[in-house]
């Protein structure tokens, strides 16, 4: 079969054997790989290599078996998420999302319809800016993730270029977080920055922090500021300054002030009576802080979005906690 695909703005940038894979589900890699040695696939009607860049408007020319180039109907599986989003800010690039304690950012083996990037694909469906039908390999994703039980903003990518971009900044540490908590106990400063070593048990599903460097851990830095104290509970202020697995339930209650709420790092014992089924923890706060061009993104740079209302330190404030 022969068959020509053009390249669209939000597959560009990509290697051509991670897009043809990502197209064609049922084309196995020794098969695109030959192809592509015979010149059954070239790029703009010349020879090619599996890990040539795409452009948007670049045609690819595929002499394949039909088998090999079938496309699966469309099971648009996010259409059995809820509809219900919490908006926080949306622009044509990206969207910023107040996810609630209990609501998964991705399918797991527990959960798999409703979660929040499914709600998101649902909501740019219906609204007519995502049509999966329209696309070739890529779905609005999200940028950051947050435990199950964690609430606060998340930022979603609307398209390909932002998605690119945001992950870039992301991980050069060019988006400041800044989550609000309730730990146990009185802590021994009013502000202090946390350094230690985190170790991740896949198995397990957990951190272990420890003091020293061992194989595999990796440098956690967590800076906290004391908001206020009561009833042998404090309300604190996390500046993440390390991205970590499980990094700031784990990193507080290794200096004995798991955070409330949090039977995983903490003791039921100590959470017994509180109400707290999940814990205590919200990213109330992002910054842009861009130190490098960030390309159609550059207007977002210096912009901060607050969550004016976190439940539990409303809660805390006015004494109806502890």
């Amino acid at each position: 079969m022969k068959t020509t695909v053009t390249v669209t703005k939000n597959d560009a940038g990509q290697r051509l054997d991670k897009f043809l894979t990502k197209t064609y589900r049922n084309l196995p890699m020794s098969l695109l790989y030959k192809a592509v040695r015979k010149k059954d696939i070239r790029l703009n009607g010349k020879r090619c290599e599996a890990s040539s860049r795409l452009n948007e408007g670049d045609e690819i020319y595929l002499f394949l078996p039909d088998d090999a180039l079938e496309i699966a109907p469309p099971t648009y599986e996010f259409m059995h998420a809820s509809k219900q989003l919490d908006i926080v800010y949306e622009d044509e690039h990206l969207l910023l999302l107040n996810k609630k304690a209990g609501l998964l950012v991705h399918p797991d083996d527990r959960e798999f319809a409703d979660t929040l990037i499914f709600r998101v694909q649902r909501y740019l469906y219906e609204k007519g800016e995502y049509n999966p039908a329209d696309e070739q390999s890529f779905a609005p994703a999200l940028v950051n993730r947050i435990d199950r039980n964690t609430s606060g903003i998340v930022i979603a990518a609307k398209t390909a270029a932002a998605l690119r971009i945001l992950n870039e900044k992301l991980k050069n540490r060019e988006i400041e977080k800044y989550y609000l908590c309730i730990v146990h106990g009185s802590m021994p400063k009013t502000e202090d920055t946390l350094e230690a070593f985190l170790e991740k048990n896949e198995s397990q599903n957990r951190v272990y922090i420890s003091g020293t460097q061992k194989q595999g851990a990796r440098t956690i830095r967590t800076r906290y500021r004391v908001i206020e104290e009561k009833n042998g509970l404090s309300l604190l202020e996390i500046h993440l300054l390390t991205g970590r697995t499980h990094q700031i339930r784990a990193h507080l209650a290794s200096i004995g002030h798991p955070l409330l709420g949090d039977g995983k790092y903490g003791t039921n014992a100590l959470n017994k009576g509180t109400g707290f089924h999940k814990q205590a923890l919200c990213s109330y706060r992002l910054q842009f802080a861009f130190c490098t061009d960030a390309a159609e993104l550059n207007y977002l740079n210096g912009k901060e979005f607050t969550l004016e209302d976190v439940w539990f330190a409303t809660a805390f404030h006015n004494g109806e906690i502890g």
